[in-house]
């Protein structure tokens, strides 16, 4: 009975009933049945709102009942926004995790670059204020050529051999490479003299690319260019002013070779021997025996002798006449003529305009067996060896095709042809 003549007392004198309203991240407003002074009295009904960024847990409106309990649980909790996707190849990093007012911060794994937000921040909304953020891969990969390749080429060569490690190109991204091309020779090829550049292109998964450029050098050593010798020729193999590079002389008809018959272009760019000239044949007639006389022509010139008992002989003055106008071809031929005309002690030997001592011209019919008696001819090659023998004149024309069938003519002519020579 007390306590209910209490409860009606303490009802009517509009004392405290429910346990105040407290709210933490809100606000809280009240309105009493009789307008009491305490906000917690029987039949108090009051209105929860929470703060910016934070959101209602439970009833935001409840009445203080009999039982001195609230109508309902309350509360205020933080506002929260859903997880942030993580961009491909990057991430973000946030001040709150995805807590309202949250700061998130995006960033690309090394070798990509952020297109989009920058940021985004959790709003009272939950939602985030941006998002849209991707790490894509703009840079370009990363390659180094070898260095400038410089080499000289090997004796008798115009080209060289070059090598070089192919470079390996470098991602900075994800490491992948699609593609290596050259432009240009590849390694281990043989390089002409001169200048020559080079490229590597790589490109990634991403299409991005990048090029380096290198030069291979050639050298070629050479030597200063020879000239070919007047009354003569020369034969240079390979470009023929090279480093390792021959160069052949010969000498045309009545012509001896003086200085060195070969030269080589050495590795100091300097040529070997002596400096080469072809100076006219000068005949020793007055040497002892008929076998030192013919030495002089040994592997030089050919030698036609032609024998005679009188320079009234009939073939002997055929003969004379039609040689008259074969001196070029005879000279191109490199054949010599020599005369013995008369018999013994008034018998005579000429070379051209060169007198034979009857001495020696009688040697030389013995040592070739030719009789002063009659006419008869021979013809000896660069060896000194008897090719021909002939009892009666023959043409100019017969002679130049006897000769040609000699060993060497052939290279002979070859050799005239590109020097230019002919009659």
């Amino acid at each position: 009975v007390f306590a209910y003549v209490c409860d009606n007392v303490c009802l009517f004198l509009g004392v405290p009933w429910c346990a105040p309203v407290k709210i933490k991240h809100g606000h809280v407003s009240c309105q009493t049945p009789r307008g009491e002074r305490y906000k917690n009295v029987l039949g108090t009904r009051c209105k929860i709102r929470c703060k910016t960024g934070y959101e209602m847990h439970g009833s935001s409106e409840i009445l203080c009942m009999a039982s001195k309990q609230w109508s309902g649980n309350y509360a205020c909790r933080e506002v929260r926004c859903p997880k942030l996707a993580m961009p491909s190849n990057g991430g973000y990093k946030c001040s709150d995790g995805s807590y309202f007012n949250s700061r998130c911060q995006f960033f690309c794994s090394p070798g990509y670059t952020l297109r989009g937000d920058h940021s985004a921040t959790c709003q009272s909304s939950r939602t985030w204020s941006g998002g849209n953020s991707v790490c894509v891969d703009v840079d370009p990969p990363v390659i180094k050529c070898p260095n400038i390749k410089e080499k000289t080429a090997e004796p008798g060569k115009l080209t060289a051999k070059v090598t070089w490690d192919t470079p390996e190109g470098k991602d900075t991204a994800d490491g992948i490479l699609t593609d290596v091309i050259l432009e240009g020779k590849p390694s281990g090829s043989h390089f002409p003299e001169g200048n020559h550049k080079l490229s590597y292109t790589v490109f990634d998964r991403a299409e991005n690319k990048a090029t380096c450029r290198f030069n291979v050098r050639v050298r070629v050593r050479r030597c200063t260019p020879l000239s070919v010798p007047d009354n003569g020729w020369m034969k240079c193999d390979s470009a023929g002013d090279n480093y390792g590079a021959t160069c052949e002389f010969r000498c045309l008809g009545g012509y001896e070779l003086r200085g060195s018959a070969a030269r080589v272009c050495q590795f100091n760019m300097e040529w070997s021997g002596l400096e080469t000239s072809c100076a006219p044949m000068n005949i020793n007639v007055g040497v002892r025996s008929a076998a030192a006389l013919l030495d002089q022509f040994y592997e030089k010139r050919r030698v036609l002798i032609i024998s005679a008992p009188s320079a009234a002989n009939h073939y002997y003055r055929f003969q004379m006449t039609n040689l008259q106008h074969a001196q070029c071809g005879l000279d191109l031929r490199h054949v010599t003529v020599i005369e013995l005309v008369g018999v013994y002690p008034a018998q005579i030997g000429r070379i051209r305009h060169r007198l034979i001592p009857p001495g020696l011209a009688l040697q030389l019919r013995l040592l070739l067996q030719l009789s002063q008696n009659s006419f008869s001819m021979v013809l000896l090659d660069k060896q000194g060896v008897d090719k021909q023998r002939y009892t009666f004149p023959i043409t100019a024309a017969e002679i130049f095709t006897t000769t040609d069938t000699f060993p060497l003519r052939t290279e002979e002519a070859i050799l005239q042809k590109e020097a230019g020579q002919s009659c």
